[in-house]
C-alpha cells in the first residue's frame, strides 16, 4: 500500500483507514470525521472517489487535542 503524506512524502507502510473506520476510533459520527477533514484538522486523501486517512494523521489529531486540554 502507498500512501501520500503531507509535506510530499511517501511511504509503503503506512495504514490508510476509511471513514467508517475512523468514526469507530473515535466513537464520533460520519460528519464530524468529515467537519474534521474539510477543516484540515484531520489530513486525508482522495483515491478515486474514496477518501482515506493515514493512520498517523489520527494519531496527530489526538495529540493535538490531548496537549490542547492540557
Amino acid at each position: 500500500m502507498i500512501a501520500v503524506i503531507p509535506g510530499d512524502r511517501v511511504t509503503a507502510d503506512a495504514e490508510l483507514l476509511t471513514v467508517p473506520e475512523v468514526m469507530a476510533r473515535l466513537k464520533i459520527s460520519r460528519s464530524t470525521v468529515y467537519d474534521l477533514i474539510r477543516t484540515r484538522q484531520l489530513a486525508s486523501i482522495a483515491i478515486g472517489r474514496a477518501r482515506r486517512i493515514p493512520a498517523h494523521a489520527l494519531t496527530a489529531l489526538v495529540h493535538h487535542h490531548l496537549e490542547e486540554a492540557a
